[in-house]
């Protein structure tokens, strides 16, 4: 795909070549895509959620297949974020010098988010962080600050005051008003919003009349949760006044298009990359090929615009 200037957007500040980026995951959009893919392409990187610490996560088994998508419970298993700074930094700049890295940030306390993202304040290739508030997957943290208007609030404003650094929180969609969880982040100084993250699940095999997980529930995501991401991203576009990232069973260009018309600024792509690795350079290749065959100059011109 070449750089196409109707493509290129700003996002609170980080400036992408398209609006198409790899979701934060069970694996590192990294090393293990770099032969696959040219990571150049893509409009921005997120990364696996990163902690104070390094965290195990949970015992296998920790994925399973379900109908048009999948299940897992990794437990946001990483390094620690002093890693990250010292080696998965450095190689993604080096590996993709031109494509903004943004840190997804775990934490089990609020104030293990904020020394996060204290520590990731000024580090040379990091342009932004997603907070993660919605991980349905670790027993303490995660969705425990994303169901609770307050607890948000709390997260958002702490990790605030500890870094200059774009703050983006990332939202459950297992709770009963979206919006007000939204209000709550842009009310305390979140710079843009993605939703949504995983939906709470299980799967059980019939035969072994034993659970699939090991964790029993999971994070369920693909095309299954699109119509879910779908309808809150809408919802979310028209409460808030700061960017929305749409996030959910993004599969195919087609796709994309509607989270836009929804009210999405960009898009991540996370379970797709599981199928194909290059799912996210096609699909921006193929927002071009939509702006053109319907005579429109830039992407903005589509967000918000279904009636």
């Amino acid at each position: 795909m070449n750089d196409r200037s109707r493509l290129a957007v700003n996002i609170c500040g980080i400036r992408m070549k398209n609006p198409v980026m790899v979701a934060s995951g069970t694996f590192g959009f990294g090393k293990e895509y770099g032969d696959f893919v040219d990571l150049n392409q893509l409009g921005a990187i997120v990364t696996k959620g990163t902690s104070l610490e390094p965290w195990q996560g949970n015992p296998p088994d920790r994925i399973a297949e379900t109908p048009a998508g999948m299940l897992n419970a990794i437990g946001l298993q990483n390094e620690g974020v002093e890693s990250l700074i010292n080696e998965k930094i450095p190689w993604l700049r080096s590996a993709a010098p031109d494509v903004p890295v943004i840190v997804n940030v775990a934490g089990k306390t609020v104030d293990e988010y904020a020394e996060v993202a204290r520590r990731l304040d000024g580090v040379e290739g990091v342009a932004g962080l997603e907070i993660n508030i919605s991980c349905p997957n670790v027993k303490e943290g995660g969705i425990a600050f994303g169901t609770d208007p307050a607890m948000t609030a709390q997260v958002v404003r702490a990790v605030r005051k500890a870094t200059r650094l774009p703050v983006i929180p990332k939202l459950s969609p297992n709770v009963t008003d979206i919006v007000l969880m939204a209000r709550a982040c842009a009310d305390t100084g979140a710079d843009a919003i993605s939703l949504i993250n995983t939906l709470l699940g299980t799967a059980i095999d019939a035969e072994s009349r034993t659970f699939k997980l090991a964790n029993i529930t999971g994070g369920l995501s693909g095309p299954a949760i699109k119509p879910i991401a779908l309808r809150m991203v809408w919802q979310v576009a028209q409460a808030v006044d700061i960017p929305v990232i749409g996030v959910g069973g993004i599969m195919t260009a087609e796709d994309a298009v509607e989270f836009f018309l929804a009210g999405a600024d960009a898009v991540q792509v996370g379970t797709a990359n599981f199928v194909n690795p290059s799912a996210a350079v096609e699909i921006a290749d193929g927002l071009d090929t939509y702006l053109e065959r319907h005579g429109f100059k830039h992407i903005s011109e589509i967000v918000g615009a279904v009636e």
